[in-house]
């Protein structure tokens, strides 16, 4: 991966490449998943799997040294007590519950110890071959580079690494596992040979797609790719119209009769409602946007709550903890922070409003600026109901303006405002006639240009 991040938490459509795995254990029917990992990445990967599936489902263990994965399954069963396990790899994203029912119902068989899920590939160059008897019974799995002639090479089925297998039966094969390679490691895939000595291995074919691992940065692409839209089918399917390939995370969640359009990104734990309209090239994370919102081109939504049939954008940035109410409109070139906009409030336009509390049907005008930071503090601007304030004002916090009160245009203010009063707060002009063509010469002197 050529990173100094684990492979398997690399973020993958919104997660981290181990929560697919695992959430497929789980769509499975697993009781509990416990994760093999080296010792100095166990705690941060406990960490983030207990915080998506609950700690009571998820534990970790150490494999002190990385000795293959025989060594890897002997770590993870240490002391560990179940009828079945079933064991899978941390960088295969794309294997679902619905890959995995099968070899669970194989084992339900008192003749099979072990049931692995296999592939039919076109080509299968690199990965090892499921090698079976004359009456077709699964004796082995040889890797590629252990073929050992043509009639080998050509078998097209190919292990995928998924494994379901009677405890007992998988403990006392891994004790027998011999270090037998170049790498001195524990190869799992010996235990095949093993059990099927003694019982059957039964082989399932099964989707290639769940073959697909992730060893460096193209395959995460390739895979994400095929996450994206799996996601994208799914709202489809429950009612959500997408226009172009908008590009929505794992655990996103949005209404009915909603429309997404082109270049569109939703992270995270957005939560989109019913007929709402995200349109192109917004960026929404960690946000709620409520029934009937509309979020016009080029907007950026992060940790904020837009209410029911609210407008904002085109251009627009709500930053945390801005919570816009029902029927409220944010505009181009606005940014909010840590700002509520009660019930029908506006800004319309080239506003910034930080700290803030604008009241119910107050309309904000453009330029307008709540000036909330002196350099060591946040204050806060509190807007009355009913309240115009007009385009390039200053409200220099921390101020109260009273309900119905009327900002004039290009005024500072420094201090609360009673109700229905009327601020102006305008410096009054000295107009110079003819000053101007005095100005002019002199200015061209200074820079050596003749006059305009």
């Amino acid at each position: 991966m050529q990173s100094s991040v684990p492979k398997t938490l690399h973020s993958l459509a919104g997660m981290p490449l181990v929560y697919y795995p695992v959430r497929a254990a789980l769509q499975a029917g697993v009781e509990h998943v416990r994760v093999v990992a080296s010792a100095r990445h166990e705690q941060e990967m406990g960490d983030k799997l207990k915080k998506l599936f609950g700690a009571e489902r998820i534990s970790t263990v150490v494999q002190p040294q990385p000795l293959g994965t025989g060594d890897a399954v002997r770590a993870g069963i240490s002391g560990l007590v179940a009828d079945t396990l079933l064991i899978l790899c941390g960088d295969t994203p794309l294997v679902t519950g619905n890959d995995l029912g099968p070899l669970f119902d194989a084992v339900k068989s008192e003749a099979v110890n072990l049931a692995l899920l296999s592939v039919v590939l076109e080509d299968p160059s690199g990965y090892g071959r499921v090698l079976r008897d004359a009456s077709g019974q699964v004796t082995q799995i040889r890797e590629d580079r252990d073929l050992a002639n043509d009639a080998e090479r050509n078998v097209r089925e190919v292990n995928a690494g998924m494994y379901v297998a009677r405890m007992g039966a998988l403990a006392e094969a891994l004790l027998e596992l011999r270090p037998a390679n170049a790498q001195g490691e524990y190869y799992l895939t010996d235990v095949v040979a093993s059990l099927s000595r003694t019982s059957q291995v039964k082989a399932c074919v099964g989707s290639p797609s769940a073959l697909l691992g992730v060893n460096d940065r193209r395959q995460l692409a390739q895979a994400e790719s095929i996450l994206f839209e799996r996601i994208r089918e799914q709202h489809l399917k429950n009612g959500v119209t997408l226009r172009g390939l908008p590009l929505i995370e794992e655990g996103v969640e949005i209404g009915v009769d909603t429309e997404i359009r082109n270049g569109v990104e939703l992270r995270g734990s957005t939560r989109i409602g019913s007929g709402v309209t995200i349109d192109v090239g917004s960026i929404i994370v960690d946000s709620t946007i409520a029934d009937g919102a509309v979020v016009k081109p080029y907007t950026v939504i992060t940790d904020s709550s837009v209410g029911p049939q609210a407008e904002v954008g085109p251009f627009a940035h709500l930053r945390p903890g801005t919570q816009l109410d029902d029927k409220t409109k944010v505009g181009n070139f606005v940014e909010v922070k840590k700002t509520r906009l009660r019930r029908g409030a506006k800004a319309s336009h080239l506003s910034y409003l930080g700290d803030g509390d604008v009241g119910e049907e107050s309309n904000i005008g453009a330029g307008t600026i709540f000036c909330n930071y002196d350099g060591y503090r946040k204050h806060q601007t509190v807007i009355g109901r009913g309240v115009f304030i007009g385009s390039d004002s200053q409200l220099v916090a921390p101020v109260n303006v009273g309900d119905g009160a009327f900002i004039a245009t290009a005024s500072t203010v420094t201090s609360d405002v009673p109700a229905n009063a009327l601020v102006v707060g305008r410096v009054r002009p000295e107009v110079k006639p003819g000053y101007a063509l005095r100005l002019h010469e002199r200015l061209a002197g200074a820079a050596g240009k003749p006059v305009k």
